[in-house]
């Protein structure tokens, strides 16, 4: 009986850690990650101002990231069962991106914040929710209904919005860069931007904390 208490526990932190690396391999073939990329971050103070800028500006900084050469600082909190962290990534003293993890028992969102001069130019959101889906008590089967949600800005201002739907099943997955997106029906950024600018009042947190949002 213990056994097969602990085994959705069990599942649910396998989950989630499936979860987590998904959303980096998500990350690093980015249907953004299209141009040539570079191993430094361009000198020019100027925000992006077109589509293509935002591409190229994605790149160079996605090309930091996954090659770990930012600086970076975090914090976890808990919040009403909700557990959260928040990494800080930054470039001579410059903040450059945030990702914001949180999630509950049955779902997770992951917000990446991509920053010139302080502002995002690129938000990317993966949501997920998940369940049982047959299988049996000692081997259950399980389903992720993911949506992803991308944001484009020139000049603080929101210029486009894209999302895509798919399920991630234990048996026969679909291939997530093989749904394409598609522009968003509904542009609605204001969540993110104002968890956005909890995020920058809380910078300077460090460890453990409880609620932030």
């Amino acid at each position: 009986m213990k056994k097969l208490l602990l085994l959705p526990i069990v599942i649910l932190l396998f989950s989630c850690e499936n979860k987590k690396k998904e959303t980096d391999s998500n990350l690093q073939s980015d249907s953004l990650q299209t141009v040539s990329v570079k191993d430094s971050l361009p000198k020019n103070s100027n925000s992006p101002q077109s589509l293509d800028e935002i591409k190229t500006e994605y790149a160079l900084l996605n090309n930091q990231l996954i090659a770990k050469k930012l600086d970076s600082a975090s914090f976890d909190y808990e919040c009403n069962e909700v557990s959260g962290n928040v990494v800080y990534y930054s470039s001579n003293g410059e903040l450059k991106s945030i990702k914001h993890f949180h999630g509950d028992s049955h779902f997770s969102s992951v917000e990446n914040y991509y920053l010139k001069n302080g502002k995002p130019f690129f938000i990317f959101q993966e949501e997920t929710v998940w369940n049982f889906d047959g299988g049996t008590p000692e081997k259950p089967e399980t389903k992720d209904d993911v949506k992803e949600k991308r944001f484009y800005y020139v000049n603080d201002k929101l210029i486009s919005c894209r999302d895509k739907k798919y399920t991630l099943r234990t048996k026969n997955q679909s291939k997530p860069e093989n749904v394409s997106d598609g522009e968003s029906k509904s542009c609605n950024d204001s969540e993110l931007r104002k968890t956005f600018e909890i995020l920058i009042k809380n910078q300077a947190k460090k460890g453990k904390s409880d609620c932030i949002l």
